[in-house]
């Protein structure tokens, strides 16, 4: 039984089980609210030394769950444990959560390993393994519940190709590994190109930008499919075998039109903005996906695109891009998805426990960043439907600068989701909080009304039937410093409140408003 998805959806969180009723109807309600997020004071390092805030769907909250310093990818055990990989130095952590209820209690599972990467569990008969990709081979332990050491560890596939081949001369652009393995005992391995687009790597033996096939052994390797620049999440849609995979497109493409424009040919900041697409694709056996030869063009929209010429490596067309199989699903170009999973199988609230949830890192070099984000694609008729996102709000208002890059995602038994990030170091838990565990927040939500938003001069508070005899207001600019605190008196009925904030630089802000215990978050902007 593949337990990937299983064990990517198993972490360490306690969630409600959310009856359908809960939510509206239609599509899944999306990442509307801003909230705190909540961290515990032995983790408040930076980027946590000031408060931090997110956007999520509303009855949801986000908190620290774990710091740990280049996060990766995550794997939930049979028992809950947490799984956590650290290519920097060569571990695989164990998050246990603490019985007396503090933070969760870390541990080494396995030690001096080649950048350990993407973590599965897997039973074979009777025999529960975990599987790990280091950069130049796949291991397995045999697993037994509440193992906090590896046990009994053996080589499944060795001499994968990294930065040691002397044609590579040291460079190996994306030397990571990834795998799934499927219902039939088959285990998937991603072998990524070593560069942004060559034709090189369409040449070794084995192929990079690439997904090869062996026995759960490690036996009987071969080529699965190609043209996959960087395939970084692999999962099989629940009861099946279909393989879907999370693929990292090339950068700095040509503007491949000849037109008016005159640009034919050449590296056009503006094109390569939105070209090509970051790709989320049904993979078969056999099949090829188009790098570094053929890109995918969004022009007709996200769905099933056809190809282009990639002008650098292909401008005439010797390499037929008509006969490449087509990208199911494009998301916005530079994104860069890493981890997935599908949520068939979990116990994530119900409208989000019938797709795909993928975790953006982020740009690097477009002109105005985007992604930094965990986005769901409900599942409608074996694919995907339109992007929602689920959890957001770590990159500035003007799409300069984040302060988390999400790496990959995990779901527990209880429904609850992880989330990993390499640039805060941190682990979050995205917690369902129900309805009727709101209700003073609800409150609070219809009391407060901010206006005019944009506003110039100070800013316009109206509180109306609000229980509490007092209320703080916590403004907080883009950098999380807190630049007006104040408690005001209140009185049954309807209350006009001015803030100061005249003497404010223009730009966006988070209005925290808090009355007894409950906190609520409005985004407000300053002209």
């Amino acid at each position: 039984m593949p337990l990937k998805h299983l064990l990517k959806s198993s972490l360490l969180i306690t969630a409600l089980a959310t009856p359908l009723g809960a939510f509206p109807q239609g599509a899944p309600p999306a990442a509307t609210e801003t909230v705190k997020i909540e961290v515990p004071e032995s983790m408040r390092q930076e980027p946590f030394n000031v408060d931090r805030f997110a956007s999520v769907p509303a009855n949801f909250k986000l908190e620290v769950y774990a710091r740990l310093r280049g996060a990766r990818f995550m794997a939930v055990a049979p028992n809950g444990d947490l799984f956590v990989s650290k290519p920097d130095n060569g571990y695989i952590k164990v998050f246990r959560l603490d019985a007396s209820g503090g933070a969760p209690k870390e541990h080494d599972f396995a030690t001096g390993l080649q950048k350990p990467h993407d973590i599965v569990f897997h039973k074979i008969g009777d025999q529960q393994y975990v599987y790990i990709a280091e950069k130049n081979r796949i291991i397995r332990y045999k697993y037994s519940n509440g193992d906090l050491q590896g046990q009994n560890m053996e080589v499944v596939v060795d001499n994968l190709p990294d930065e040691s081949l002397s044609e590579l001369k040291g460079n190996y652009g994306h030397v990571l590994k990834n795998i799934a393995l499927d219902s039939n005992n088959k285990l998937y391995v991603s072998i990524a190109s070593t560069c942004n687009a060559c034709i090189e790597d369409t040449q070794s033996d084995p192929k990079r930008g690439a997904i090869y096939v062996y026995d759960a052994n490690g036996s009987n390797g071969r080529l699965f499919a190609e043209g996959l620049r960087n395939a970084e999440g692999l999962d099989f849609v629940p009861g099946t075998n279909d393989l879907w995979v999370t693929v990292n497109n090339r950068d700095n493409v040509a503007y491949p039109f000849k037109d008016d424009t005159g640009n034919y040919g050449k590296v056009v900041q503006s094109y390569v903005d939105n070209n090509p697409p970051e790709e989320f694709t049904l993979v078969r056996d056999g099949g090829n996906y188009g790098w570094p030869f053929c890109n995918p063009d969004p022009r007709q929209g996200m769905d099933n695109m056809p190809f282009l010429n990639d002008v650098q490596l292909n401008p005439n067309g010797s390499v037929d891009c008509s006969g490449m199989d087509r990208i199911s699903k494009g998301i916005q170009a530079h994104s860069a998805p890493l981890g997935f999973m599908f949520t068939q199988d979990t116990k994530m609230p119900e409208p989000y426990r019938n797709g795909a949830l993928i975790a953006l890192h982020g740009s690097w070099n477009r002109s105005k960043a985007t992604g930094y984000k965990i986005i769901y694609f409900p599942w409608q008729g074996n694919k995907p439907g339109e992007q929602i996102d689920l959890v957001g709000g770590f990159l500035n208002s003007d799409s300069t600068e984040a302060y988390a890059r999400p790496v990959d995602v995990a779901v527990d038994q209880e429904g609850n989701l992880f989330i990993s990030d390499d640039a805060a170091h941190a682990i979050y838990k995205l917690t369902y909080t129900g309805p009727l565990a709101s209700a003073e927040k609800e409150e609070l939500e219809r009391a407060v009304q901010v206006y005019p938003n944009p506003s110039r001069g100070n800013l316009k508070l109206k509180i109306n039937g609000l229980k509490h005899p007092e209320a703080r207001f916590i403004l907080t600019n883009a950098q999380s410093a807190n630049v007006l605190d104040v408690t005001r008196r209140l009185h049954n009925g309807e209350h006009n409140l001015q803030l100061d904030t005249d003497k404010l630089a223009a730009g966006v802000y988070f209005l925290s408003v808090i009355a007894g215990d409950t906190r609520v978050v409005r985004r407000v902007v300053l002209q």
